[in-house]
């Protein structure tokens, strides 16, 4: 349930303009809420059931938003880099007035599904070490994956720091020189799965999440294109097995 807020503050924060200019709006008699003309910028609304029209147009307030992107390579999944495009460098500006972030990270060379959101609760849910959300990746690996690979990951494997992973679930797609796999993680160290793979003398050449939680990666979203989660997938971020 929404608090009432300041009519400014709404509409600034949904990208209308700065309190200044939503001051001179007022004062030009472009602003309605309810049918009536605000004259005070400071007036007090509730967004959960006053109607607020701007210059004809009625505004749709959300506190939060959702968004599932297909990561391309090369850009770094942070809100600020000074060598390296960002995936905010993706997002139209009717999205970016929310301040979205990515929830985890994803190497700049890994594709794939990526949740960025305002809402900071919920990723610090999700990315919480007691949560254990799985995530699921597709990888092509340099060397043959085997089944002692597989009962090596169940186990779970001693990464170069010492660190001992936890037990994953490894499927091989295609055991060649060249092998496919999908491996599902229950947490999220620093370039896992490369590290994984490396503790058992093999390459990840090339790297995809294809879901986290129960949310998988929309297969009609092109590399670099996103969309905003409905309700019923957000909820699923969270889901465990």
């Amino acid at each position: 349930m929404a608090k009432k807020q300041r009519v400014d503050k709404v509409l600034s924060n949904l990208g209308y303009g700065s309190r200044t200019e939503i001051k001179k709006f007022c004062k030009q008699g472009i602003i309605q809420v309810n049918g009536k003309t605000v004259s005070n910028p400071g007036q007090q609304v509730d967004t959960d059931i006053d109607e607020i029209v701007i210059n004809g147009e009625k505004i749709n307030y959300r506190e939060f938003i959702y968004i599932m992107m297909n990561k391309p390579d090369g850009y770094i999944s942070a809100t600020f880099d000074k060598h390296d495009p960002i995936v905010l460098d993706l997002i139209d500006d009717e999205y970016l007035v929310f301040e979205p972030f990515p929830v985890g990270r994803l190497d700049k060379d890994t594709e794939g599904l990526l949740v960025l959101t305002n809402d900071g609760q919920l990723a610090h849910r999700v990315l919480s070490p007691k949560k254990h959300v799985p995530k699921k990746y597709y990888a092509k690996i340099d060397g043959r994956v085997t089944e002692e690979d597989i009962e090596a990951f169940k186990e779970g494997v001693v990464l170069d720091d010492g660190y001992k992973t936890m037990p994953a679930e490894l499927e091989i797609l295609k055991s060649d020189d060249k092998s496919e796999i999908e491996l599902v993680i229950h947490e999220g160290k620093f370039h896992q799965v490369k590290r994984m793979f490396e503790s058992v003398g093999k390459k990840v050449t090339y790297l995809k999440r294809l879901s986290m939680g129960g949310l998988i990666l929309d297969e009609s979203l092109e590399i670099g294109e996103y969309r905003e989660l409905s309700d019923e997938e957000v909820a699923l971020i969270e889901k465990r097995d």
